[in-house]
């Protein structure tokens, strides 16, 4: 993780954004909170949508050679970051896919312009006993790694949502079938594409 390149990032603090491309040749960009369901949703929308799916965290883990909680505790958040950052940046560049993104991707203003330019955001939004209801499953998440963790996820949802409102499309995302959600995002896509003409400006 803490590789030339990203040392490079680290340094410079800002990456190029990529230039717009029009709505219907963007990915489709989830964003939320760690237990919004990001990636059990993008899986099934992938499939409806007959696109690729891709976990940005996985493709972190695979560039890092590390998982996530590795590389939060061997070389700082800082360096998830940044590392993040490019990530997510070479991924927009490339085909139009369903991106499941970390719950702190879009905080980075380059990574969210990246998204506003070559994809089109998607907020999934669930409240704070829905979330630690579904992070209770896993042990793995590096932001909640204290002795107060529900505690911690409302500090983030204080911080977070008001920037997650930035995105094209919000979506509640509540207990019941993922398959529910998935036709819900699907509506709201067509609806946002009308409104943009194809050319992703409102």
């Amino acid at each position: 993780m803490a590789g030339n390149e990203q040392r490079r990032t680290a340094e410079t603090g800002m990456d190029e954004v990529l230039a717009p491309v029009p709505s219907d040749e963007r990915s489709i960009v989830l964003v939320g909170l760690m237990g919004a369901g990001k990636t059990t949703v993008g899986r099934r929308l992938a499939r409806r949508l007959d696109l690729d799916f891709v976990d940005a965290d996985a493709e972190i883990e695979q560039a890092a050679g590390e998982t996530v909680p590795e590389i939060f505790a061997r070389h700082g958040e800082a360096a998830f970051r940044a590392g993040e950052r490019r990530v997510i940046s070479r991924l927009l560049a490339g085909p139009p896919h369903v991106l499941a993104t970390g719950g702190g991707a879009f905080m980075d203003p380059v990574t969210r312009a990246n998204i506003a330019a070559r994809g089109i955001s998607i907020w999934l939004k669930a409240d704070l006993d829905v979330l630690m209801k579904r992070v209770a499953k896993r042990g793995d998440r590096p932001l909640l790694q204290n002795g107060d963790p529900r505690s911690t996820m409302k500090r983030l949802i204080d911080e977070r949502y008001p920037v997650y409102a930035e995105a094209d499309i919000a979506i509640d995302s509540i207990e019941g079938p993922h398959e529910a959600v998935v036709e819900t995002i699907i509506g709201k896509l067509n609806e946002f594409r009308a409104r943009s003409g194809g050319d992703g400006n409102e």
